[in-house]
């Protein structure tokens, strides 16, 4: 069981048509995460710009702050101190590899995150082509898609991974032994996601100690 758990991937704030707790920290605090990157539920589901000035009124520094980026051709690029933003260029409708994308990325130097259903393999290898030294999170990939994952790790070194929708035997454990345990990240996509059997994937997988400790506290990426 490893002594330090991060969540990479963590919600913040009322979600829509649900009944789902606002504040995370119950829930982390029962489930042994310390410190978790949270997301403004707003910035997904309804007004990014008012989603992510909540964000920035955080101030727990268990909680760290990770917010959405609309990129615009006509506003300024955005001056936030955060070491990761979250793209979701299907769900805000804009081009992954676009030109303001790529240019607000390239002057920001963040890692990003981004959801496998946000995006496709094509512009994932699109935007490590741009952009090479990029830093890019995948999160809830999902066990159906692991060879399409494989492939993608293999071509994109710069490509880490968030394990908590790897629920299928092995399945992580067959990453850390291509790509090593340093590019595979903890996380829930807790509340809507369910945080429970993520956690409970950490403490049982078939790894040496401290290769779990370093998946549990961000690999080489957080």
């Amino acid at each position: 069981m490893p002594k330090s758990v991060t969540d990479a991937h963590r919600l913040i704030g009322p979600v829509p048509f649900d009944d789902l707790p606002e504040d995370p920290r119950p829930d982390m605090s029962r489930l042994g995460i310390q410190r978790a990157h949270v997301t403004h539920t707003l910035s997904l589901y309804s007004d990014a710009r008012a989603g992510n000035e909540a964000l920035m009124e955080l101030k727990d520094p268990a909680l760290q702050p990770v917010p959405v980026l609309v990129p615009e051709s006509f506003e300024p690029i955005p001056d936030w101190s955060v070491p990761m933003v979250r793209l979701c260029p299907s769900r805000h409708r804009f081009e992954l590899t676009g030109p303001t994308t790529l240019r607000w990325l390239r002057a920001m130097d963040v890692t990003v995150a981004v959801e496998f259903e946000e995006t496709s393999p094509g512009q994932l290898l699109a935007l490590a082509g741009h952009l090479p030294h990029q830093r890019i999170l995948l999160l809830t990939p999902g066990y159906r898609h692991l060879r399409t994952i494989g492939e993608l790790m293999a071509e994109i070194p710069n490509l880490w991974l968030e394990i908590g929708t790897v629920n299928t035997q092995r399945g992580v454990e067959w990453l850390a032994g291509l790509y090593g345990p340093e590019r595979l990240v903890f996380g829930t996509g807790a509340p809507v996601l369910d945080d429970c059997g993520p956690r409970f994937l950490l403490d049982h997988l078939d790894l040496p100690e401290k290769d779990v400790e370093l998946i549990a506290t961000g690999g080489g990426l957080l």
